[in-house]
């Protein structure tokens, strides 16, 4: 039996693959629509099951925030390229999984892949591996983070698609809260003061001062204050309320809360890729393997 255009086209429609495999698809099928879409779904899964161990380091941190402003969810979802990033499908697949994220409150990455990306649908992990299957690159969802307001109002802030940040903010007004989460976004403290800093980070970090200092030859009083004057600059420097300002380097984000009669009780910052280990090509000693090779 003949294919017509006509089937390849609805094939196409239905699935999202490629022209040729649905003409392909349709054939061993003997023009049988559901068998060839059931093909091509099977045939889709495997192609995403061996591309589940390429590195994904592009992609988008997408934000969704509720309407009356009081919870928010982030999510990161990555690509192989920044050209997958910026197709339509891939960005509407992103912003499904955070809108799941914001409506379900989902405990873990995991939880989120087994609920339905939208109401009624396939679920999240299921519209994953189509879309590897449709697009070509590994795609995985990798982190999420949902906040709710207490007695503060959140804000949150994107620089481009690659950081993302949530930041509740008690007091103040909205400038001041969306400074806040810029100068998070830029100055990527790790928590909002020192009781946020484990004691084991701050003892490693006590010890390597302290070995620096005793190098010195100093007596034991000096380097004492040598090692307490150290923690207080790195405590600066990772907590948000000791850093400077981004706007007003003269003045450290505590004070400028603390003018405003306003605090933070918590905030979330993503950046796409960090942690991740890109592979690096060099195509120079890609050439020579291949000459040697040869």
């Amino acid at each position: 039996m003949a294919i017509t255009a006509a089937q390849v086209k609805e094939l196409r429609q239905r699935t999202g693959c490629g022209m040729m495999e649905c003409k392909k698809a349709l054939v061993e099928a003997d023009s049988d629509m559901d068998a060839a879409a059931e093909a091509l779904r099977k045939s889709g899964l495997a192609k995403a099951d061996k591309k589940a161990g390429r590195v994904a380091a592009e992609g988008l941190i997408v934000v969704e925030v509720s309407g009356d402003g009081r919870n928010a969810a982030m999510v990161e979802v990555n690509s192989e390229t920044d050209f997958v990033a910026n197709k339509a499908e891939f960005q509407e697949f992103a912003r499904a999984v955070a809108q799941r994220v914001l409506a379900d409150a989902p405990a873990d990455v995991d939880a989120l892949m087994a609920l339905p990306l939208t109401d009624g649908g396939e679920t999240v992990e299921e519209a994953r591996r189509g879309l590897i299957a449709t697009i070509g690159e590994n795609i995985n969802v990798r982190r999420l983070v949902r906040r709710q307001a207490g007695k503060g109002a959140l804000s949150s802030y994107l620089h481009g698609n690659r950081i993302g940040v949530l930041v509740e903010v008690e007091g103040g007004d909205a400038d001041l809260a969306r400074d806040v989460a810029m100068h998070i976004a830029a100055s990527k403290p790790l928590c909002v003061d020192e009781s946020g800093v484990s004691a084991e980070v701050l003892e490693k970090e006590k010890a390597i001062f302290s070995a620096q200092a005793e190098a010195s030859g100093k007596p034991a009083e000096i380097i004492e204050k040598m090692v307490s004057g150290r923690i207080r600059k790195f405590l600066g420097e990772i907590t948000l309320l000791g850093q400077p300002f981004v706007k007003d380097p003269d003045q450290t984000v505590g004070k400028l809360l603390k003018g405003a009669g306003a605090q933070v009780p918590g905030f979330d910052r993503l950046e796409l890729g960090e942690g991740i280990e890109k592979k690096t090509e060099n195509f120079a000693d890609e050439v020579m393997a291949q000459v040697q090779g040869s």
